[in-house]
């Protein structure tokens, strides 16, 4: 049995689709926005698809190393990206809406899929994945409303 478990939230800002795309598509902005992350690195490529970053992050009192990899790229409209390492795959898509006031709607998704032993504890981590994903949606808000445009 797949055990995964999904955080899904909306952030919704009145700046512009580009500047918020912008922001959110350069993964290494991480840093300012998910309270989780510790830093992230572009490994190599140029921001679209196979662009590998580093991504440490900090979760339930210890330190992980994820190898992240864009997936998919539509300027304007989604980015998504798969993380792995030996315990936990992970998919993080954000999807974007203009607003009829001209600002931004994100829907931000992650869904994260446990393996090994780790899958076995994994109903222990439900309370913390919905902590880390009210965190990361107040760091998101905060982080865009400063944005120009």
């Amino acid at each position: 049995m797949t055990r995964v478990i999904t955080i899904e939230r909306v952030v919704t800002v009145e700046k512009s689709v580009e500047s918020v795309f912008a922001y959110l598509s350069d993964f290494e902005t991480t840093t300012e926005w998910d309270p989780g992350t510790v830093s992230t690195v572009k490994l190599e490529g140029d921001g679209g698809p196979g662009t590998k970053y580093r991504n440490k992050s900090s979760f339930a009192g210890r330190e992980t190393e994820l190898e992240y990899v864009v997936r998919q790229l539509e300027p304007g409209h989604v980015f998504q990206l798969r993380g792995e390492n030996k315990t936990v795959t992970a998919l993080d898509t954000m999807t974007f809406r203009a607003t009829e006031s001209g600002g931004t709607e994100v829907t931000y998704r992650a869904e994260f899929e446990f393996k090994g032993v780790t899958r076995l504890i994994e109903p222990l981590f439900k309370t913390q994945f919905k902590k880390l994903g009210d965190e990361a949606e107040a760091g998101m808000r905060t982080a865009l409303e400063k944005l120009e445009g």
